[in-house]
């Protein structure tokens, strides 16, 4: 038997819909995958903070890892671990709890949803909204995609006022 190690196993995500409902089986886009391995180094990192190139390295490791776009999982993992603070502080005003007391997932989620808010400009909102409660369906608890879409929605309009007034005023 082997000693147990200190680095958690990757997430493992159930299927988000039943094989072959419809869109079960198109590809993956790149950002997509980006996300979620981005999605499972911060999850890793939360569980054993340590150096971000290691957590970095280790999920490089991960199968399929060349299909995803590896600049955005770059912003997104390190910018997320940097910023950590920030975001935080963002999430807050619109979370129910505590940060402490959100599970990993739904925290990460958060963090790579309010991060795409914040510095990706060239993802539209509700994509960055709905990329985030798409991982929380795959990863996350039975509702907490409904949670991160709640909490996401209402952060939006502060750091996206245009976008969504825009956005709002036309689906009326």
């Amino acid at each position: 038997m082997s000693a147990p190690s200190d680095t958690p196993k990757p997430l493992e995500g159930r299927p988000a819909r039943k094989p072959g409902a419809p869109g079960r089986d198109r590809a993956k886009s790149s950002r997509r995958r980006a996300r979620e391995f981005a999605l499972q180094g911060l999850y890793e990192w939360q569980l054993n903070p340590r150096d971000a190139g290691a957590v970095d390295a280790h999920v490089r490791e991960q199968d399929d890892f060349a299909k995803c776009d590896r600049a955005h999982y770059d912003a997104l993992l390190h910018g997320c671990i940097e910023q950590r603070d920030r975001l935080d502080a963002a999430l807050l005003k619109f979370l129910d709890r505590p940060v402490e007391e959100l599970s990993p997932v739904e925290h990460a989620v958060l963090w790579v949803g309010a991060y795409e808010l914040m510095h990706c400009l060239d993802v539209p909102y509700k994509v960055a909204i709905n990329e985030a409660v798409e991982l929380a369906k795959t990863f996350g608890g039975t509702d907490g995609h409904k949670y991160v879409n709640g909490v996401l929605d209402h952060l939006a309009p502060g750091l996206r006022p245009d976008e969504v007034k825009a956005a709002r005023a036309g689906s009326r």
